[in-house]
Order: structure tokens, then C-alpha cells, then sequence
């Protein structure tokens, strides 16, 4: 009983439900169901109109009792579901009308009986994938299937229910906010979606809260902004917080669905601590040969902050002799490195105090100045094994050049800065002197001469001077020696350069010349001066005369305008010249002096006497190639003509008679291999010979070297075997000879 009773109690909220749905769009309809009568005749007008097939121009009204369905999303129940009833006036019980339902989900979601026009939802509808479906109604004879009204669209909205929790669908979250934030600061909004109707009921209705996360934050229900809501939220005490946020649908009253997420929040540093050295007091020990610009210690001062708050930079603010050390700092480590800037020297100082202070690069301004640190650093210097050191790092010495051998030039000197004061011993470096022009004392330094020196050709010497200590010959230092070589006058002037002077013919007494230079070697310290002189033979020069320009050059003047080149061609003026040194030295040079044929305007053309006979202009030299040239081509020519002409002559013999004639028969039998009085078998194989050919054995020479005719006459006189023997002969001189022409002619 109890089992049926719940089924009872559930069928009359059901019954309740649909009575609901189905009395709503009924009483929005009153005023046509009171008017069933006149829509009653208007369906029937309407009808006859469409049997007719007459064309209605105005709408007419229909007869039908419904409006917009609704059915719940979700219902699920034995039976199909009652979403609504169609009617129209036509159904009186008179005639057969059938309901035909078309549209979205006709026949598969929505049925309709044809008869009663009751519509049964078939399948379990969710809002979420379609909120409303659209369909079209018709009325139609039963027997005919004619439709007996236009068909008329109507919606069937399905009506949400509470069956979609909030989801958030950015999440989950991750958001950073400073540390020490005041209390309020917003962090970040989160968002929640719900998939139910917005507008029906509270069912996507959302209300935020934090479900982790106190007190450390809030959340304002409405917007979700996350907040602060604790002070003085440290990044070096905690970095990151995990907070849980839910979203809760009804309004978040009692029955709502939720939905949460994680937000991760991430306290930013800021420059809130300062640097803190480990250790108040820092010591080291440093050997004194330490290197300039090496690192000596390093120092570090932490920060409990990060990124570019936890940089800081050193510095040197105290102690006693700041400048001998510096500090710099490591980028990568945040180290501060003490390096050297001076040289240390144990003999001199042997420990170093100095106060050292480090400070944040960035800083907070609201705090009025930098977050800093200092501490103590104490440096003892270690005693070294030092090379030897001089007195001054470069030496200049001076010398006479021309001093004799073995003068002292100078003095170097070096000392041992060790306690212990080593003995040093000094030598010169021969890569340095590899002439060996100088020599030093290994016990005192001093520098002699060992060859004599010439200021002309070097007038610096560098040479490099090495200490030794004795006891330790591995400490070694260098000093340069530059030497200077002091100039005397041991050098006589001379002309500038090898001058050659032209004079025109036509040229006007005292015209100049030449102007003429001087040069010396020395180099005197007031300056050089020059004298110029004619030798005393020249003096009465009826020539030419000279003039001092005041500036150690003189101009060479004609004294008559007489000159000829057939006369005399050239002229010599030997020119003393002596300087002001101490002692004077002189030289005589000569300047030469050519007589040329110049134009009106005093330009020079011509300055040899060939000139007269070289109207064109050409030199000697040019003639004589030409001349070269000419008899060169006459030569090939002739040597051209010789070779056509011994080409174009015919190898066989012409003679006044046939040469066929020479042809002889008869009957003796030669000798064969053994008769060698006949031919010579070397001169058959080796035609050429020697020199060309070689005689035959059993011709008389006279015959060999007969002229042609003549051997050609004698031959014609002879006994037949004798005719074969001298014409055989004759023709082998003749191919020898063509053979040596055809060489020649390769040649």
C-alpha cells in the first residue's frame, strides 16, 4: 500500500503539472474561444475559398484555440509526455478532419494524434542542446487528405530545469601580486559559466565564495575579484598560496549545483631587505708579486630578495691606502672581488686594513636611501723573491761620434729590494746589439764604446740592459738603453743635387742660369751656412759669374750673350762650397753648363750640335735604329727571293736531247751483292753522307765534280755499262744535293 500510495502522490503532481502548462496559453486565449463562432464561419469561408481555388488577398482569421507549448527538459516518465492539444472550429463531429504535424522533431520527438490533436513529447528533452523547436500544424479531410485550413507555425519551448552545475572554464588560475600589499589590493577575477537558462529562475544565477584561502584572501561574491585580506603577507616567509574558489548556482541557496577551481597566487619580491655580509671581518694574504689587475679575495653580501632587488655593488670606503686596491663585483656570483691597482712591496708595507660596503643597486625611495652593508678586510702582504730592480726604467746616454774605443758613455744601475740584498750583476742583451758596438762593466754597469759610431749613418742606438741577482740567476729584469749619438763636423757640404744647366744662344748677359742648393750630412746645432766660391782659376771667368741669394743658394749668371753651339757645346764651372763648422769643411763641385737653341720666348728646343743636321728633331740613336731596321728587311727579302727561286727549279735534268735517250739497255749481268767495285752499299742506304754524299768507288772524280753539261757529254762517250754506271752516279749527286736544299729550307 505504501509503494502505491507514493505512485498515486506522484501521478497528481504530474497531472497538476501538465493542467498547469496546458491552462496557461489557454487563458491567454479567452477572447477567441469566446468568439468560436465568428472563427467558426471565418474556417468555413476560408475553406470554401481554398476548394474553390479563388485567389485570397487579405488573411483571414483562424479558427485555431492554442498558442506557444511548453515542456520540461529532463521529464522522463512510463509514458509519453502531454506538451499540448490542437483544435479547430471545423471539429464538430460532422466531418472527418485529421491533424498532421510537420517541423523540427515531427515524428521522432513530437507526436500528434490525428484525431484528438494531442501532442505527446516521445523522447527525454535537454534544454542545454535545443531550447525551442519549430513546427507546422494543418488541418486535412480524412477521406481526401485535402487540407482544409493553411498550415500555421508553432513553437514548443523547452523549459529549463536546475540540471547544469558553474564550471570555470579559464581555469585553473595563476596570478601574482606584491608582497606587503595592503589589505584590499585586488589579485585577480575569476569567471564561471552555467549552462542553464539565464532568464528562467535562478538556475544560472551564480554566487562566489573561497573555500581555501583564509584569511589570507577574499573573494567578493558577486564580481569574483579576488582580494587581500591579511597585512603584511611576506615573500620571504611564504612565496606561493593555494586558493580554492567555488561558484555556486540559486543564488547559492540550498539545492544549487556548484562548481570550483584553484587559483595560485604568487607574491612578487620586492626590495624589502638588505644585503648582509656573512662575516664582519674578511682576511687574506696576498704575495707581492701579485700581477696588476689580479684578484686578491672576494667578499659576498646576501639578500634575502631576488632578481634585480637582490643585486648590490661594492665598494671601498675606508682604510689605509684606498687607492692600492679596488673592488669590483661579479655579475653572475654578486661577489665582490678585491683586486690590485699598485704593486705591493713587503720591504714597504706589509698589511693593508680597509673597510668595504656593499649597497643595493635598486632601492625604494620611500625608504630615503639604500639598503646597505659593511665590513672589515685585512690583507697581509707575503714576502717575495723579487728580480732586481733599476733606478729608472729607461736610460738616455749620450756620445761624440767618432769617440774613440772604449769611452764610457755611461752609467746603469740596479738593486736587489729584498731584505737580503743580493749582489747584481749586469749584461747586455746581443739581440739587441748584434753589431757588439757597446760593452758593460758585469759589475758596476758602466757602458763603453767598442767600435766607433757614425751619427750619419745611426744617430739612436736602443739597447736593452739585463740585472741578475747572483744568488738567484732566475730573477732577472730588463732596462732600455736608448744612446745618442752627438754629431761633429766631419762632413763637407754638396750641391743639393747632380745639376745641369742650359744656356740659350740667344740668351741676355746676366741672365740666371741655374740656381744652385747645397745639403750637408751634419746637423749643427745654430744651423748650417753656406759660402760659395769660383776656384781661384776661375775667378777671371769671362763666362760666368755667381750671386748669393742670402738663403745658402746662389744663381749662376752670363756675363755676354755670345755663346755658339758651334763654337763650344758645354761648359764646366767648378763651385767651391764650405760650411760653418769646427772646423770648415769645403768641397768642389762642378755644375755643367749646355748651349741649346731656344725659341723668342727663351723656351729651350735643341742642346747638341746634331741638331743642325736633324732638321726633324730625331736623335742619333733613333737614326741608327732606323737604319737597322731598313737593312734588316732588305736582307730577309733577299733571302726570300733566293729560296723561291731554288723551289721553282724542276729536280730532272733538261737537256737538249730526251732525257729518255739516257735509258740503256743491256745485257750484262751485274755482279749482284758481291761486286763491290760497282756501287758502294753505304752510300745507297745513307744517301746524305758525311756532307751531304760520298763519291762512288768506280766513278774517277774528275766525273763526280764536272758541271752537268760537261759530265753529260763525257757520259755519252762512254761504253753502255760505263753510260749506266756515270748516269747512275750523276743521279744520286743530283738527290743528294735536292736533299740538302729541302733541309736548308726546313731551317
Amino acid at each position: 500500500m505504501p509503494k502505491r500510495s507514493e505512485e498515486m502522490l506522484t501521478d497528481v503532481w504530474t497531472s497538476l503539472l501538465l493542467v498547469w502548462i496546458t491552462c496557461v496559453p489557454y487563458t491567454s486565449m479567452t477572447p477567441i474561444i469566446s468568439q468560436s463562432k465568428s472563427l467558426q464561419t471565418g474556417s468555413t469561408a476560408l475553406l470554401r475559398g481554398l476548394v474553390e481555388g479563388q485567389r485570397i488577398l487579405s488573411r483571414a482569421k483562424r479558427g485555431w484555440v492554442w498558442n506557444q507549448m511548453f515542456v520540461l527538459e529532463e521529464f522522463s516518465g512510463p509514458d509519453p509526455i502531454l506538451v499540448g492539444r490542437l483544435h479547430t472550429d471545423l471539429d464538430v463531429g460532422s466531418t472527418p478532419i485529421k491533424y498532421v504535424l510537420a517541423g523540427e522533431g515531427a515524428g521522432t520527438i513530437f507526436a500528434i494524434n490525428e484525431i484528438t490533436g494531442d501532442i505527446h513529447a516521445m523522447k527525454r528533452l535537454d534544454r542545454e542542446e535545443k531550447a525551442e523547436y519549430t513546427l507546422t500544424a494543418q488541418v486535412t479531410n480524412r477521406d481526401t487528405d485535402q487540407p482544409l485550413e493553411p498550415p500555421s507555425e508553432f513553437i514548443i519551448k523547452v523549459q529549463d530545469i536546475n540540471d547544469n552545475p558553474p564550471q570555470f572554464v579559464e581555469g585553473p588560475y595563476r596570478a601574482s601580486v606584491p608582497e606587503m600589499s595592503q589589505v584590499g589590493t585586488s589579485v585577480t577575477r575569476v569567471t564561471a559559466t552555467d549552462a542553464d537558462d539565464p532568464v528562467y529562475g535562478n538556475s544560472a544565477k551564480l554566487v562566489y565564495s573561497i573555500l581555501e584561502g583564509q584569511p589570507y584572501f577574499s573573494i567578493d561574491p558577486n564580481t569574483a575579484i579576488i582580494k587581500i585580506a591579511l597585512h603584511g603577507m611576506d615573500r620571504e616567509m611564504r612565496e606561493e598560496y593555494l586558493v580554492v574558489i567555488q561558484a555556486k548556482d540559486m543564488g547559492g541557496h540550498m539545492g544549487g549545483l556548484s562548481g570550483t577551481t584553484t587559483v595560485t597566487v604568487t607574491l612578487t619580491d620586492v626590495n624589502d631587505n638588505p644585503p648582509k655580509f656573512s662575516k664582519s671581518l674578511y682576511e687574506f694574504v696576498i704575495p707581492e708579486e701579485l700581477g696588476i689587475g689580479q684578484p686578491g679575495g672576494k667578499v659576498k653580501a646576501n639578500d634575502r630578495d631576488i632578481g634585480e632587488n637582490a643585486k648590490s655593488t661594492y665598494n671601498i670606503i675606508d682604510g689605509d691606502e684606498k687607492d692600492v686596491f679596488e673592488i669590483t663585483t661579479d655579475a653572475q656570483t654578486q661577489e665582490g672581488i678585491l683586486r690590485l691597482k699598485k704593486p705591493l712591496n713587503f720591504e714597504t708595507k706589509k698589511s693593508y686594513t680597509l673597510k668595504v660596503e656593499a649597497a643595493n643597486i635598486r632601492f625604494d625611495p620611500s625608504s630615503g636611501a639604500p639598503f646597505k652593508d659593511t665590513a672589515t678586510v685585512k690583507i697581509a702582504v707575503e714576502d717575495s723573491d723579487e728580480p732586481p730592480v733599476f733606478s729608472k726604467p729607461t736610460f738616455v746616454l749620450q756620445v761624440d761620434e767618432n769617440a774613440p774605443i772604449n769611452t764610457v758613455i755611461g752609467t746603469v744601475t740596479a738593486r736587489d729590494p729584498d731584505v737580503t740584498g743580493s749582489l747584481v750583476r749586469y749584461f747586455i742583451d746581443r739581440h739587441t746589439d748584434l753589431e757588439r758596438q757597446f760593452n758593460i762593466n758585469v759589475d758596476d754597469g758602466k757602458i763603453t764604446l767598442a767600435k766607433p759610431l757614425d751619427r750619419e749613418t745611426d744617430m739612436w742606438h736602443n739597447i736593452t740592459v739585463t740585472a741578475t741577482e747572483i744568488r738567484n740567476h732566475s730573477q732577472i729584469s730588463r732596462a732600455i738603453v736608448a744612446i745618442r749619438v752627438l754629431d761633429i763636423n766631419d762632413n763637407a757640404p754638396e750641391f743639393a743635387t747632380e745639376y745641369e744647366a742650359f744656356l740659350c744662344e740667344n740668351g741676355k748677359p746676366g741672365q740666371v742660369i741655374q740656381t744652385v742648393s747645397a745639403v750637408d750630412k751634419d746637423d749643427p746645432i745654430q744651423g748650417h751656412y753656406f759660402e760659395y766660391r769660383l776656384i781661384p782659376e776661375m775667378l777671371n771667368n769671362p763666362n760666368f759669374t755667381i750671386k748669393n741669394n742670402g738663403d745658402n743658394s746662389i744663381s749662376v749668371l752670363a756675363k755676354h750673350d755670345t755663346f755658339r753651339r758651334q763654337k763650344q757645346e758645354m761648359y764646366f764651372l767648378p763651385i767651391i762650397v764650405t760650411d760653418n763648422g769646427n772646423p770648415p769643411m769645403s768641397s768642389t763641385n762642378t755644375l755643367t753648363i749646355r748651349v741649346c737653341g731656344c725659341s723668342r720666348e727663351g723656351i729651350v728646343q735643341s742642346c747638341n750640335v746634331e741638331a743642325y743636321v736633324l732638321p726633324i728633331g730625331l736623335s742619333m740613336g733613333a737614326l741608327i735604329a732606323i737604319l737597322a731596321c731598313i737593312i734588316l728587311l732588305l736582307v730577309i727579302v733577299v733571302l726570300f727571293v733566293t729560296l723561291r727561286r731554288h723551289k721553282n727549279k724542276p729536280l730532272i735534268i733538261k737537256d737538249d736531247e730526251d732525257v729518255r735517250e739516257n735509258i740503256i739497255r743491256y745485257d750484262d749481268e751485274g755482279g749482284g751483292e758481291e761486286d763491290t767495285e760497282a756501287f758502294d752499299i753505304a752510300t745507297l742506304q745513307n744517301p746524305d753522307g758525311i756532307n751531304g754524299y760520298l763519291p762512288r768507288k768506280d766513278i774517277k772524280p774528275d766525273l763526280q765534280f764536272m758541271p752537268r753539261q760537261s759530265a753529260y757529254k763525257r757520259l755519252k762517250r762512254k761504253t753502255k755499262k760505263e753510260k749506266c754506271r756515270n748516269f747512275e752516279a750523276f743521279f744520286l749527286q743530283k738527290q743528294a744535293l735536292n736533299a740538302i736544299v729541302f733541309k736548308c729550307f726546313r731551317k
